[in-house]
């Protein structure tokens, strides 16, 4: 059905396209080589909520409903008999985990297993030319909204990396609530040589002015990162750098977490306000981490690292305290006992999962209202080796006891 020759041609096509032409191009050579009667790119929104067709907004598939969206979420393809003669296959696009939309076919008959492995392959190569062409056109971007973005949302969703990261050690998701109109938090990751490197920003709310105060936070981190310095030298660097610019009047708080992955030995540097849970073996932890002054608060601050040893298996939930911090109509906080609730009970979901359901059970909580504060989920599945040693000193706790000693910690 569709020989690597052809997939290269495709490819080697889709190269030398105009970027906004890259579904043109397809629809005709998917036709030509496949006899597709029907082929449309389906981009997730920013939301997560719904896959949208390029240069179609009116038609959107819902994620948890729609076989487009199943195939989005599992990560799997999924085929859809149809009305007729035609067969409706969907098929993950994704890049190195960052999960980008649906490639969906309507093709004359069932494909074997064969065949599907060769299509799921040609979603890849398709997935690695958008990602290419993302740069060159603004209708994937525009694909994603359907909304317009505030002038600060917009400056935060150019920060991100990606929806997620996927390597032999790790599967890593991300999201950031609500989409549109954000004020000042983010997140980052990076692997070089043999480490992993996550970064939780969490900002003021309040604006486009903090919105830049992030941007500032987060680049001088990266820059200080590329140099090859360690977490403890990246937080101080990025500390003068807000300092130098705000004199103490405005700060950032972050969660640096830095992996050897050869080990799973870490490195933690807290400063302020975001929070972590390790899920092991059916038990949810609370790393004894000391909580040292946001970035940019003083001028001259000096960060100390923690160490803590990761399990193979181990799950790592990263928030902001727009999420453990999110008060219900009964001033009940999120982080007290939901979200450790959460984390135990979506033990068997994939990271993606996880982060979505944390998201949508935050809303929940706030009774459907919006959010009063940006929220930050990181979820990093590793499973990469490890050590027996408990987390940061920790022993296991019953989700009651963590979640006292998580109100007594988050009333502060």
């Amino acid at each position: 059905m569709l020989s690597a020759e052809t997939r290269d041609s495709i490819l080697e096509a889709l190269e030398v396209a105009r970027p906004s032409a890259v579904l043109a191009v397809l629809q005709q050579l998917l036709a030509e080589h496949l006899q597709a009667t029907e082929v449309h790119l389906l981009m997730a929104n920013y939301q997560l909520t719904a896959l949208h067709p390029i240069h179609d907004q009116d038609n959107s598939a819902e994620l948890s409903t729609t076989p487009a969206g199943i195939a989005f979420v599992s990560q799997r393809p999924v085929i859809h008999e149809v009305q007729g003669h035609a067969v409706e296959v969907n098929l993950p696009m994704s890049t190195r985990g960052d999960r980008m939309g649906v490639l969906q076919l309507s093709l004359p008959q069932r494909p074997d297993q064969t065949e599907l492995n060769e299509l799921t392959r040609l979603a890849q190569t398709v997935a690695l030319s958008l990602r290419a062409s993302s740069r060159q056109t603004d209708a994937l971007e525009r694909s994603g909204r359907t909304q317009r973005l505030t002038l600060a949302a917009e400056l935060q969703w150019q920060l991100l990396p990606g929806r997620g990261c996927r390597a032999p050690e790790y599967d890593i998701a991300g999201h950031l609530e609500p989409a549109y109109h954000v004020h000042a938090d983010a997140f980052d990751w990076s692997q070089d040589d043999d480490h992993l490197t996550l970064t939780l920003i969490d900002g003021s709310n309040g604006g486009r002015v903090h919105a830049l105060l992030s941007t500032l936070t987060l680049t001088a981190l990266r820059n200080a990162r590329r140099a090859g310095l360690s977490i403890a030298d990246q937080a101080l660097l990025a500390d003068q750098a807000v300092y130098a610019h705000h004199q103490g009047d405005q700060c950032v708080s972050a969660l640096l977490f830095r992996i050897a992955l050869s080990t799973g030995l870490a490195d933690v540097v807290l400063a302020g306000s975001p929070r972590m849970l390790i899920l092991r073996q059916g038990q949810v932890y609370e790393p004894r981490l000391t909580e040292q002054v946001p970035m940019g608060m003083f001028e001259g601050t000096d960060y100390v690292e923690q160490q803590l040893a990761l399990a193979h298996g181990d799950r790592v939930v990263m928030v902001s305290d727009g999420v453990h911090g999110a008060r219900s109509a009964n001033s009940d906080r999120f982080g007290d006992i939901r979200l450790a609730d959460l984390v135990s009970a979506t033990a068997d979901g994939s990271a993606e999962r996880v982060v979505r359901r944390i998201v949508d059970v935050l809303y929940e909580h706030r009774g459907d209202d919006d959010l009063d504060d940006d929220a930050v989920v990181l979820c990093l599945d590793w499973t990469g080796p490890g050590s027996p040693m408990v987390v940061a000193g920790a022993t296991p706790v019953e989700l009651h006891t963590w979640a006292t000693k998580l109100r007594a910690v988050t009333s502060r």
